[in-house]
């Protein structure tokens, strides 16, 4: 099952208007983004579990990169909740689930393989850093060209005009962000390919997840 795995090309997906989809458990539902495979392989997707749900203990053969949305998720070693960013590197391992249930951002077998940096970040306890214009930027993590981030848009923010070396992913996590293609509200996931280019501006507070450098030049 290949979904949406062309990255020569831009993408935009409200997922606030997607279907829940089942997945192998079934206290366990997803939207997929972007899937290389039924059940493996490279996957973007908003996961939700359900109060109670569980997934068995698996591996991450190619890595997991997770941001909590909502509620709180759960593995052995620990809670995360809403705002907590996750990466297990290749090698690790977990049992997940959560007691109240959770919404999640979700990428799979996505790790460089020189990249082993495991991370728990509670994003709510760290702090802004100044960026360009009234920006304010929270580094989450960092490897050769990839950059992630949250980004914090003041009331009426006009970004400069840019090109994406790397390409860009992005999440709306408030507010609205827009450019000259359209606008996005909270839930919206947006791909723009290598060397793609925009003019981001915002008319109400308005807070990002993004992700840069990361996509191929081509599928």
């Amino acid at each position: 099952m290949n979904i949406n795995m062309d990255f020569s090309k831009r993408l935009v997906i409200d997922t606030g208007k997607q279907e829940w989809q089942a997945s192998p458990s079934p206290s366990v539902l997803r939207k997929p983004l972007a899937r290389e495979a039924a059940e493996s392989g490279h996957a973007t997707s908003v996961v939700k579990y359900q109060a109670g749900a569980s997934f068995n203990s698996h591996q991450h053969p190619r890595g997991e990169e997770i941001l909590v949305l909502e509620g709180v998720f759960s593995d052995e070693h620990g809670n995360y909740p809403a705002g907590t960013y996750l990466r297990n590197p290749p090698g690790t391992s977990h049992a997940p689930f959560s007691k109240p249930g959770c919404v999640l951002l979700v990428k799979l077998c996505q790790f460089q393989f020189s990249d082993q940096t495991q991370l728990k970040i509670d994003t709510r306890k760290q702090p802004w850093q100044p960026g360009i214009g009234g920006l304010q930027v929270m580094s989450l993590h960092n490897h050769g060209h990839e950059r992630t981030a949250l980004v914090k848009w003041p009331p009426g923010e006009v970004f400069q005009p840019h090109t994406h070396f790397g390409g860009e992913e992005l999440f709306v996590l408030s507010g609205t962000f827009r450019d000259e293609h359209g606008q996005y509200p909270k839930g919206t996931w947006v791909r723009s390919p290598h060397l793609s280019s925009h003019h981001p501006f915002v008319e109400e507070e308005t807070i990002i997840w993004v992700k840069t450098g990361h996509l191929p030049a081509a599928t």
